[in-house]
């Protein structure tokens, strides 16, 4: 009789194992906690410069919401050097970034768009405007499934933060009537052509440069380029608005004429 009493205590006081929640979406690393925190502070001050530029457009203050776009832009450049700088890359900042990303440069440049030049072509603005919404989502997504916490040379696709830089660079130019507009080049014939081209290049797989880390080791291997970087930040500050929307063009070009000439030897190698 004490014999099966004390089978009833030693079993009921026997811990079971409680199996762990899997979560394959995001694992808590050894690096994340605070390390986390810091990075993903510098992205929703990304997020809070989107939505505000949403409410400036929506009040007609279009530059005031191209400088948040901007604005924007720096801190996703930032939460990602914060992360490196302080091995707090995880997946739950990466998810963070890309749902921050894409209300930035994805919805706040295409309702910039909408309101600016094509509220008056109706259901087809709309549409044009919408177009790059979804393939900055598309985009963000392939950027997902491929991450990597190395600091890569180049992006698959136009990255989303130059998308949206391309299109306040031009409503910038409207905005302050610069030879570019008055040369008819800014025109909204010319306008829908470039939103749609600009859009597939997000989910193409033509690859374009990133943002190199400046260095003395980066600036003795690799002086071509960055001289050219130099040159368009200084062409930048002194011709704010067209040297702007020259520099990003010239850097969409680069990255297409790479791909076709890449493209032309590789069919010039096929056998005949």
């Amino acid at each position: 009789m004490e014999s099966s009493k004390e089978t009833i205590q030693l079993s009921s006081t026997r811990r079971v194992p409680v199996p762990e929640e899997k979560n394959d979406r995001i694992r808590i690393t050894p690096n994340g906690g605070p390390r986390v925190a810091v990075p993903s502070f510098f992205t929703l001050i990304n997020l809070f410069c989107g939505f505000v530029a949403i409410t400036q457009v929506h009040q007609g203050q279009f530059s005031y919401a191209c400088y948040l776009i901007i604005l924007a832009g720096l801190f996703d450049l930032l939460d990602g050097m914060v992360a490196r700088l302080t091995n707090g890359a995880s997946l739950f900042g990466v998810e963070l970034d890309s749902l921050c990303d894409i209300v930035s440069f994805g919805v706040a440049p295409a309702y910039l768009i909408y309101v600016r030049i094509l509220e008056g072509s109706g259901m087809f603005g709309m549409i044009i405007c919408a177009l790059p919404v979804m393939c900055c989502a598309v985009r963000l997504a392939r950027f997902n499934i491929q991450f990597s916490p190395e600091k890569k040379p180049d992006f698959e696709g136009l990255p989303s933060p130059v998308y949206a830089y391309c299109i306040i660079a031009i409503v910038l130019n409207i905005d302050q009537e610069t030879w570019l507009l008055r040369a008819g080049i800014l025109d909204t014939e010319v306008f829908i052509p470039v939103v749609i081209v600009l859009s597939l290049l997000m989910v193409s797989l033509i690859r374009f440069d990133g943002v190199p880390r400046i260095s003395f080791v980066y600036l003795r291997e690799y002086p071509i380029a960055s001289g050219a970087y130099i040159a368009s930040l200084l062409a930048t500050i002194f011709f704010p608005y067209s040297g702007l929307l020259l520099i990003l063009l010239v850097y969409v070009l680069i990255g297409v004429i790479r791909a076709s000439m890449r493209s032309i030897r590789m069919l010039m190698m096929l056998p005949r």
